[in-house]
C-alpha cells in the first residue's frame, strides 16, 4: 500500500479523535492531536512540524476546520488537509479551498472508510511529487 505518513487529526470531540487515531495507527501512520484549530497551528509551528497531512474537523470552538485551512494555505502551502463533516452544508464552506483541501469526508464514516480515504489522499499527493 502507499507509504506511512505523519498525520494530525484536528477534532473536538474526544471519541471521535480517538476513533480515528485507532484507525489511522492501525494502518501503519504515525498520529499527532490537536483540539481544535489554534491548537494545531501552535503544533506545526512547533513539534509536529513534520507532518504530511492535516485531517481536521470543519465544526470546532476556538478555530474552526476553515479557518485553520485558510491558516495553512498562508503558512504552510506544501501542507494539504482534508476536512470531516457531520453536516452536509458545510462542505459548501470548503468552496475555493480545493488547492489545499483534498478531500471533504461526511461523518458517520467508518474505520475502514477513514483509513482508505486518508491513503487516497496520500496517493495522490506522492503522485503529485
Amino acid at each position: 500500500m502507499g507509504a506511512m505518513a505523519a498525520l494530525l487529526v484536528v477534532e473536538d470531540d474526544d471519541s471521535v479523535r480517538a476513533f480515528v487515531r485507532r484507525a489511522l495507527e492501525r494502518a501503519g501512520h504515525t498520529v499527532h492531536e490537536a483540539e481544535d484549530g489554534a491548537e494545531a497551528l501552535e503544533m506545526l509551528r512547533g513539534e509536529a512540524g513534520e507532518v504530511d497531512l492535516v485531517l481536521s474537523d470543519i465544526q470546532m470552538p476556538v478555530m474552526d476546520g476553515i479557518a485553520l485551512a485558510l491558516n495553512l494555505a498562508r503558512e504552510r502551502p506544501d501542507l494539504p488537509i482534508m476536512l470531516m463533516t457531520g453536516y452536509a452544508h458545510q462542505r459548501e464552506r470548503a468552496h475555493g479551498l480545493e488547492e489545499i483541501v483534498l478531500d471533504v469526508v461526511e461523518k458517520p464514516f467508518t474505520l475502514a472508510e477513514i483509513t482508505a480515504r486518508v491513503n487516497a489522499a496520500l496517493e495522490q499527493l506522492a503522485a503529485r511529487g
